[in-house]
């Protein structure tokens, strides 16, 4: 083990410090609070995309960008892979430091990163890794990663995204439960401090591999209230704002003198997950009834055309593997009333629904429940905080489940984590199946190490199609990623997406003079 100096957190803070005008960046969040800080445990929206600006991967997507086609080295400076695919070596820079006194990063660091990735009882993301035969340090700036089967996309494991982000060994070690609020990494910002329910501050990391960000310090707040967040956006009192995910903010805040606006890809994809083993919905026909209760062209005339698209099919839209050549389900409440007389149910049913307090993830929703109310089903919605959301949700408490997911744009990770029975809510493998669906299993995972690409296509179209005509779930809309902010800040790229649905601040955003 390297032999490094442990910091506390008020190692980090820098209180006191004169920072020029223009150097501070204030964030407006749609969220009451922080949830989990650690990268490899923080699931939300709103902490991925804190995340996102302090740490690093092996590699990443060129900033401003969404796509896997844009992939670059990062802690890696290159790789090589065997002509099998089944073996990476990945060659590490020599200039990476940790935040605060914890050293330079190298092998150690990333072989503990990828195996605490895999690790199921720490990571929330381990089912992505299972592909994984060893990770091991092949010199002190070299890691060989050899695979069971090929993956999908294999580089898109390795982005500071999920189970991608490296974190420093000693930190996690000596911080140990306290990791999860006071989070160490490589990237251009590094923590400082939080304060509950009102912001955590970032501050620049000075020894940053790419330059030392012009940007000194980012009070990251927490404003759930979307009015509150434009008032303070219009005040002056924010320089850059989440938007809710509607059409109508983007006309208003656009009318904002000095402001830029931004529909970001990836779009979150909203998906009401139906629990197939809680009656009625463990009914087919209770199922087909909500599916055809749920009128696609209105959510989206709802939330936007301009910023949202229907969603057709388990997988986005866009993404590789995607298809429409799926069962749809036509709106009509006579095809829905009918369903659920057949299933008797002639006065209709009630159906419950644990949601989060977020307001773009509610407001789609309570639309629904509108919806559906005219088909004679009842859904009663129970909200919570957006943290107590993810935490109930996955131990199996909700009837019906609303998420909204962004993922690396491949058919197989939307797939395996909320269709494939290994990833079931309340077992020892869960990730996001909250609908208990298992009926595409053997697709799914024959796809997962088909070579033939035009196979592996055809399984993830059957995959899709079987889950559709179960209707474990019903996909709703796609929704962009809104986000402003003063067009006094530049920052450095042109930003048409960010996988990690924030944008991208780096070491090149400043404002102007």
């Amino acid at each position: 083990m390297k032999a490094r100096m442990g910091i506390a957190l008020a190692g980090l803070l820098v209180a006191g410090n004169a920072f020029a005008a223009g150097t501070t960046l204030n964030v407006g969040m749609g969220s009451a609070d922080a949830g989990k800080l650690d990268p490899h445990v923080a699931t939300s929206t709103p902490d991925k995309g804190l995340l996102h600006w302090m740490f690093s991967g092996l590699v990443r997507i060129k900033p401003g960008e969404a796509s896997p086609e844009f992939i670059e080295p990062d802690i890696a400076k290159s790789w090589a892979t065997s002509d099998d695919g089944l073996t990476w070596t990945f060659s590490l820079r020599d200039d990476v430091e940790c935040h605060g006194d914890y050293g330079k990063i190298d092998a150690e660091d990333v072989v503990y990163s990828l195996k605490r990735s895999a690790n199921p009882e720490v990571s929330a993301f381990a089912k992505d890794y299972t592909a994984f035969d060893s990770v091991e340090a092949t010199g002190p700036l070299e890691v060989t990663i050899k695979l069971k089967n090929t993956v999908p996309s294999l580089l898109g494991l390795l982005v500071p995204y999920h189970g991608g982000n490296i974190v420093c060994k000693d930190a996690v070690e000596a911080l140990g439960e306290e990791y999860q609020r006071t989070p160490i990494g490589t990237g251009p910002f590094m923590f400082a401090e939080y304060q509950p329910q009102q912001y955590v501050k970032l501050v620049a990391n000075p020894e940053y591999y790419r330059g030392e960000p012009k940007i000194k310090e980012i009070y990251y707040r927490y404003i759930p209230s979307d009015s509150s967040r434009d008032l303070a956006f219009q005040a002056g009192e924010i320089d850059m704002i989440y938007g809710k995910q509607e059409q109508t903010w983007v006309e208003r805040i656009q009318k904002v003198p000095g402001t830029k606006v931004t529909v970001m890809k990836p779009g979150e994809m909203s998906v009401i997950h139906l629990n197939m083993t809680m009656p009625p919905l463990d009914d087919v026909r209770v199922r087909r009834a909500v599916a055809h209760a749920i009128n696609r062209d209105a959510m989206v005339q709802f939330k936007g055309p301009d910023v949202t698209l229907a969603a057709l099919s388990p997988v986005p839209e866009g993404h590789l593997g995607f298809t429409a050549d799926v069962p749809t389900y036509e709106y009509s409440i006579d095809k829905a009333k009918a369903l659920l007389a057949e299933a008797g149910h002639p006065d209709g049913v009630t159906i419950k629904a644990i949601h989060t307090t977020l307001p773009g993830m509610l407001s789609t929703m309570e639309a629904v429940q509108a919806l559906l109310r005219e088909a004679g089903i009842t859904l009663e919605i129970e909200t919570v905080e957006h943290a107590t959301f993810h935490e109930q949700i996955r131990k199996d408490m909700s009837q019906v489940t609303h998420y909204a997911a962004a993922r690396f744009p491949v058919a197989d990770v939307y797939l395996s984590q909320f269709f494939h029975s290994d990833a079931t809510v309340g077992t020892e493998t869960a990730i996001a199946n909250f609908s208990h669906c298992a009926v595409a299993d053997a697709e799914i995972a024959a796809a997962r190490v088909e070579t033939d690409p035009e196979k592996q296509l055809a399984l993830w179209a059957t995959a899709q199609q079987k889950i559709m005509d179960e209707v474990c779930a019903v996909p709703v809309v796609q929704s962009m990623q809104l986000w402003a902010w003063k067009d006094t800040l530049d920052l450095g790229v042109t930003v048409n997406g960010s996988l990690n649905l924030s944008p991208p601040v780096t070491e090149q955003a400043a404002f102007s003079e």
